[in-house]
């Protein structure tokens, strides 16, 4: 007799199906487990061992084959250990031979028989239900699971031998509860920022239209500062992109009692990542910090300090939103919808271009520093301002009287203009200015005779290229939207080319 067990693997947030076929043959003792089992998989075999004989159990001393179908498919972690004993229990006689047929399984086993953990709960729940099945996982999980569908069959026990009782009749285990995290206080505030009008201003054109930003400033100006608190003016995750971003983070393990967060993620790396920290990768090819970020911000302080490899790995996610994995055995995709955030100084000493200041290497300082940046990856930020020293008398202010909340109004009202706008397109997944392709901006976006013609020659002037024409319009949308009008007018082009325009000659010229 072979028992079968269902459970999957994982190539990205997609649950791949697995069978987990059990025997139990006549033959010298054995434990063997087949079909391309990695590390974790294959030591499986001493925690099962090892929680069954907890729970009451012994394995009988004949041959054990454990065949992890398709066979071809390399499986990886540690959520085979329970369904793997689950299978065994079947095969022993200790379950019912039907019991888990309606159920996908997976979770992993302590040497005591208690269930721990896993990760990629979520998209596994999701994939049990798209089958019509109900789904077997850890307790710390189960409020990860019940998000996938409220009338699905979900059983979390904190133990084999819970599960057993359940099946058996002797104790009932409990639907769990969909849990969400509540989100921490926060105390900042864009009010606590003094002076910095036209960064404030960039800012809230960023949060409005989703569009990527550099801040080019002297140290202390307050880019950081500004950056901390777009989020405190970005609209909450809508249903949809709060299930796309916590099933990567289930991928990643970073939903602790299996609670769901709707704040967008705010990644931050630090300029000495790798580009497999930046996009993902490693033997199990994981989300990087472009996934993880994922409708969310992506906030890279000190930009020309990354490695210029890394910053150009980020081209392609930026563009298509979605970050591509290839490796020998097998190729994995993340979605990766990023806004990019970025701070970076002058020039290597941080003060070129500041009154009064010298710098002995001249303008070769700044110029080399901003170099670090490819053409390409610049041309792909639709908002370049400069965030200058704040002085002494700007810090003796009283607080501006508008603070986050008061932007995050217009920003949402502006989303809202958006997303309806689209929607009526037959878009409805377009839910701001910068993931509008180039052919469907140029038809929601007509300036006026005047702005065409400003337009037409900035994009002489500048050297605009067909990217940073069409990001000129998505910008010029946004700021229609915000001021309510029907279509871009000329005042809307004139600060959208504003943004647009390389750093001042004056960084260069210290």
């Amino acid at each position: 007799m072979v028992a079968h067990v269902q459970t999957v693997s994982f190539q990205g947030v997609t649950a791949i199906p697995v069978d987990v076929q059990v025997q139990i043959a006549p033959g010298l003792p054995a434990f063997t487990i087949v079909g391309l089992p990695d590390k974790a998989v294959a030591e499986s075999r001493e925690r099962v061992r090892a929680a069954l004989t907890a729970s009451g159990l012994a394995l009988p001393p004949k041959r054990i084959t454990i065949n992890l179908a398709p066979a071809d498919l390399p499986k990886e972690g540690s959520h085979f250990d329970l369904p793997i004993a689950l299978g065994l229990m079947v095969a022993i006689g200790a379950l019912p031979s039907d019991c888990l047929d309606d159920y996908l399984i997976l979770g992993e086993l302590a040497l005591d028989g208690r269930t721990a953990s896993v990760v990629g709960v979520l998209p596994a729940a999701i994939a049990a239900n798209g089958r019509g099945k109900g789904l077997i996982c850890p307790s710390d999980c189960g409020p990860e699971a019940a998000w996938a569908d409220p009338d699905m069959s979900i059983l979390a026990p904190t133990s084999l031998i819970s599960l057993a009782n359940h099946f058996k009749g002797q104790q009932v285990l409990s639907r769990p509860k969909a849990a969400i995290r509540q989100a921490e206080d926060n105390k900042l505030n864009l009010s606590d920022i003094k002076g910095q009008e036209v960064a404030k201003r960039a800012l809230e054109v960023a949060a409005s239209g989703g569009h990527n930003m550099v801040m080019v400033g002297p140290p202390g100006s307050g880019k950081s500062m500004l950056a901390s608190r777009l989020p405190t003016i970005l609209p909450p995750l809508t249903p949809k992109e709060l299930l796309d971003v916590s099933m990567i983070q289930s991928m990643a393990g970073l939903l602790p009692q299996g609670q769901l967060s709707n704040a967008r993620p705010f990644r931050s790396p630090h300029h000495s990542a790798s580009m497999a920290a930046m996009v993902g990768g490693g033997a199990r090819a994981k989300p990087g910090e472009v996934a993880l970020a994922h409708n969310g911000i992506l906030f890279l302080d000190e930009l020309p300090e990354f490695s210029p490899q890394v910053l150009d790995s980020l081209r392609q996610p930026i563009e298509s939103g979605e970050v591509s994995i290839s490796r020998a055995n097998h190729r994995v995709s993340y979605p990766s919808q990023i806004q990019l955030i970025a701070a970076m100084n002058p020039c290597r000493c941080g003060h070129a271009g500041e009154p009064g200041f010298v710098c002995k290497r001249g303008p070769r300082c700044a110029a080399d520093y901003q170099a670090r940046i490819s053409g390409p990856l610049m041309d792909r930020i639709d908002l370049r301002i400069e965030v200058p020293a704040v002085s002494a008398t700007d810090l003796m202010l009283p607080p501006p009287k508008e603070g986050s909340k008061e932007v995050a109004l217009r920003v949402a009202k502006a989303r809202a203009i958006q997303k309806e706008r689209y929607s009526a397109k037959g878009r409805p997944d377009i839910l701001t200015n910068a993931q509008c392709p180039a052919s469907l901006i140029e038809q929601v976006t007509i300036p006026s005779e005047g702005a065409m013609d400003l337009l037409r020659l900035a994009a002489t002037s500048m050297s605009l290229s067909a990217r940073g024409y069409h990001r000129v319009l998505k910008v010029a949308r946004t700021l229609a939207d915000l001021a309510e009008r029907e279509q871009p007018g000329k005042e809307d082009i004139a600060e959208a080319l504003s943004y647009r325009m390389t750093f001042s000659t004056s960084l260069t010229m210290a």
